[in-house]
């Protein structure tokens, strides 16, 4: 029996054996929340769209970062043709958030990049918060939210309320869930006027690539409700905030500066702040040089 032993200790230390064993894959992410395609190899970079897109809308600059980084593209289900799973249940950001984190700790990805879009970029500043309130894995590089902020209606004054706008966002939830989103887009002229000039920022989106009504409406409702205000504070990461912008001053965007600055000013470091001239709400579709050039800064 001791020269068995003996001979399966000889064996385990085996230098073939060894890498063997090392190259023995780890087992794949599952979730019933998101779903995350992996490309391209270097230092990690996450993108995360907003509503009603998949990560479909990310291919221009996945396709422009893979040389130079490994890039995770995120799709969250429900959106597009993504199978909804259990985001037909309950909230929306919190959960996905959470999943994020549960999927950087897995993958083990070093202090990754993140960069989301719309309610994308709720969903990574809720990352980040959670990240450097309890930092037990899943730490978090750097953040880029794209034409977000952590309460939608401050785009309109800094002193909105969840409570000022939840009847609103009632109605726009109603709207999409028993009308659907063509309904919610012939409506979206009297909404937008309640909710001021920057009501692109919510409506322009929906529909983009459609998906589970019950998940679009939470998720445009969670758009339109959530406020991370108070939630700045526990970012440690930098954060750079990129929007549309026109120089024309009757256009709603010629006055978002001030707005997207009032914002996050509770974070423990001023963001860096880039807009990109020319662009709409979708911002890497709009101006996709502009924007590439954006996200090489921010890497950089």
């Amino acid at each position: 029996m001791r020269r068995f032993l003996l001979l399966i200790l000889a064996l385990l230390t085996l230098p073939g054996l060894a890498v063997a064993q090392a190259q023995v894959p780890s087992r794949p992410f599952t979730s019933d929340r998101i779903v995350v395609s992996v490309r391209g190899s270097g230092p990690d970079v996450i993108l995360i769209p907003g509503l009603a897109s998949t990560g479909a809308v990310w291919r221009r600059t996945a396709d422009r970062l893979d040389d130079t980084h490994r890039v995770h593209i995120v799709s969250i289900r429900g959106f597009g043709d993504v199978p909804s799973g259990a985001n037909t249940h309950g909230t929306l950001v919190g959960p996905v958030a959470a999943e994020l984190r549960r999927y950087i700790a897995g993958a083990r990805l070093d202090r990754p990049a993140i960069i989301g879009h719309s309610m994308g970029g709720l969903v990574a500043l809720r990352a980040a918060a959670d990240a450097g309130r309890d930092q037990r894995g899943g730490a978090i590089g750097r953040v880029m939210v794209v034409d977000a902020t952590p309460f939608f209606p401050s785009l309109i004054s800094p002193g909105a309320t969840v409570g000022d706008v939840e009847p609103i966002a009632r109605i726009a939830y109603q709207a999409l869930l028993f009308l659907g989103d063509e309904a919610l887009r012939t409506q979206g002229t009297a909404l937008g006027d309640q909710l001021g000039g920057a009501s692109d920022s919510v409506f322009s989106a929906v529909g983009w690539q459609g998906g589970d009504r019950q998940v679009l409406a939470q998720g445009l409702y969670e758009v339109m409700t959530t406020d991370l205000r108070n939630r700045l504070p526990d970012i440690m990461a930098p954060v750079t905030v990129v929007y549309g912008w026109s120089p024309d001053d009757r256009s709603p965007r010629a006055h978002l500066d001030g707005l997207f600055q009032a914002g996050y000013r509770n974070l423990p470091r001023p963001a860096r702040f880039e807009r990109i001239e020319g662009a709409e709400h979708m911002v890497m579709i709009d101006q996709p040089g502009r924007f590439l050039a954006a996200v090489t800064r921010f890497l950089s």
